[in-house]
């Protein structure tokens, strides 16, 4: 009787085995992967669906008009008491034309660069993002136009995200499309939380507490 494969065995032999069919010499990353999956679900209006998942995930959500946009933040702002806020360095300065709040920009690429303390000093951070899931009802930051580096949205525990409608995507597989891969990528899904052995759930540990988004339409 043969000994039980340990663990390291195990997952060996599954790797044999999936690669089986794959010609010896031949780079199995080079063999085609197939994109037959389902690429989107249609599971009701994508902005309403957006907005049912972020709610289920206890973020903040209000649904706004472009004019409307710079009244919404100075609102959100006013409502959080957020007195000053961290933004990218390329954060229209429409945004917080109604604000009364101090700005200070994170610009790497001009070395204005925040330090953790300060970040982890201000009220909040205010970004755009790249694109929005709604099946998932997740966020992505990829540090692109309007979202600065990561560490902007981590740090702060208030983020208010700006979601235009045509950010909006139905599914992961669409996301994934618009996105570069070699950019570094935040998905979020509502504000961060986790849970102990006992399931006691504890929010603000490895982001933000609060998140509110305020989707343009």
């Amino acid at each position: 009787m043969s000994a039980p494969l340990g663990s390291r065995e195990r997952v060996l032999a599954k790797v044999r085995a999936a690669l089986a069919d794959v010609p010896r010499g031949e780079d199995p990353g080079d063999a085609p992967v197939p994109r037959d999956y389902a690429r989107t679900h249609r599971q009701g209006p994508a902005l309403d669906l957006l907005v049912d998942r972020l709610e289920d995930y206890r973020a903040q959500v209000r649904r706004v008009r472009g004019a409307e946009l710079p009244a919404a933040v100075a609102e959100a702002l006013e409502r959080r008491g957020a007195a000053r806020v961290a933004v990218p360095g390329d954060a229209p300065g429409e945004w917080f034309s109604r604000s009364g709040a101090e700005v200070l920009r994170d610009a790497p690429w001009e070395d204005r660069v925040l330090s953790v303390s300060e970040l982890d000093a201000v009220d909040g951070a205010v970004t755009g993002c790249a694109v929005a899931v709604a099946e998932t009802g997740t966020i992505i930051l990829d540090t692109g136009e309007h979202q600065g580096r990561r560490a902007l949205t981590l740090v702060p525990d208030y983020h208010l995200c700006v979601v235009r409608a045509r950010q909006v995507v139905d599914g992961v597989p669409e996301a994934v499309e618009r996105l570069d891969p070699v950019l570094p990528q935040t998905w979020i899904s509502g504000p961060s939380a986790t849970s102990d052995i006992e399931l006691e759930r504890v929010e603000g540990v490895h982001g933000p507490r609060t998140l509110e988004v305020l989707l343009v339409e």
